[in-house]
């Protein structure tokens, strides 16, 4: 599997992550709509903010995203944006949010790096590097 490189003006890079995002109280809140509704905001804030959701998905109390980003952009900042948007859109297309409570996310969140090779893979290649004498 050959993979893309995000090229910019002082940087290659291949950044992906695998986030979750869980509702407060992991309230099951999301329907087929709203999940559909969710989604859309995730993909309208990595348009403005320059990443890429590759995959996502949900269940009734909680998302994942495959997301590709370029290393300037800070996984927190990242976050807390879709985060909010998609609480804010939620909540205006009248969908409830936990409890009556005024957000749709527990204020914590799963991430995990993604791709390249494996661990001790990358380990042995840079043991191996040969040291200037």
């Amino acid at each position: 599997m050959s993979s893309q490189l995000r090229r910019e003006r002082n940087s290659v890079s291949d950044l992906k992550i695998h986030l979750v995002c869980v509702t407060k109280y992991r309230s099951k809140v999301f329907t087929g709509k709203s999940l559909t509704l969710v989604e859309k905001s995730f993909r309208e804030v990595a348009e403005k903010m320059n990443f890429q959701i590759l995959e996502f998905n949900g269940e009734s109390d909680h998302v994942h995203a495959l997301i590709e980003y370029p290393p300037k952009l800070s996984i927190s900042v990242m976050v807390n944006s879709l985060k909010g948007v998609s609480s804010r859109r939620h909540g205006q297309a009248g969908y409830p949010k936990p409890y009556g409570k005024d957000a749709l996310w527990s204020p914590s969140y799963f991430v995990s790096s993604v791709g390249g090779a494996p661990l001790e893979v990358l380990k042995s290649y840079i043991k191996d590097q040969e040291k200037p004498s």
